[in-house]
């Protein structure tokens, strides 16, 4: 019982490397290094041992030294990624310009490695000590703020949900940039630029069988340039004092 009550539950309870054996050939820093390069090259699904291994140009059975499995080693790669984000700034100044700062480092981290809300999604809630430092300073940039702690908490979780959310949009418009180029020269709504699609839902909201789209239309007038920096910021500094119980800045 209690051999099972010690045993590691992560990758980070066990040593690098055990004590016996050859000497270390490299580490486990350098291997997350690299799976994180063939996922941001190739997507997460050609990450495996036997691709990290040729990659390394090793066998791959020496890679189970450092890493026990595939999934330790997605769990070393999300939380390389959260040791992305700079921590270094100190806390204590106005609550919502830190927090929504982090929330845009956040979001970079996710455009950056676009796979990483689907290993998240896929991985579940395996916290490794940079996501522990993240946790730990968007709590500390939130102690002055109003609301409970568990209030706090779950505005963490939305800075992290929404940040996922925008990389995604942002993702998703790289990859049909071409199509859209083309498409703007065509006005088609379906997947030509902005204006295209909201005079289309304005057209639709028009033939009267949809009031309260088109009482709301109307009421908002036109709408501003696209800006997903601009519209991200706003969300969060309308959504986050909500939450915390402040109301809206």
């Amino acid at each position: 019982m209690a051999d099972r009550e010690t045993r590691p539950t992560t990758v980070w309870s066990r040593p690098e490397r055990g004590a016996r054996g050859p000497a270390p050939e490299r580490s486990r820093t350098q291997i997350t290094a690299a799976a994180l390069a063939l996922a941001d090259a190739e997507g997460l699904a050609a990450v495996s041992m036997r691709a990290l291994a040729q990659r390394l140009g090793t066998g791959p059975a020496s890679l189970y030294r450092y890493v026990g499995s595939r999934d330790e080693l997605l769990d070393l790669m999300a939380d390389a990624v959260a040791g992305e984000l700079d921590l270094s700034g100190a806390t204590g100044g106005d609550w919502l310009d830190d927090l929504v700062g982090l929330a845009l480092q956040s979001r970079d981290a996710h455009v950056r490695h676009p796979w990483l809300a689907d290993l998240n999604d896929r991985r579940g809630e395996v916290l490794g000590p940079h996501a522990i430092d993240y946790l730990d300073h968007a709590l500390g940039i939130l102690a002055p703020a109003p609301g409970t702690a568990g209030q706090k908490l779950e505005a963490v979780g939305l800075l992290g949900g929404l940040a996922v959310l925008f990389a995604r949009r942002e993702a998703a418009a790289t990859s049909t940039a071409a199509t859209s180029t083309a498409a703007t020269s065509t006005g088609d709504p379906a997947t030509g630029d902005p204006a295209a699609r909201v005079a289309h839902l304005a057209a639709v909201a028009a033939e009267g069988r949809h009031p309260h789209l088109l009482a709301a239309l109307t009421a908002a007038g036109a709408p501003p340039p696209a800006d997903r920096d601009a519209l991200f910021v706003r969300l969060l500094r309308r959504l986050l004092p909500a939450m915390l119980g402040q109301g809206e800045p």
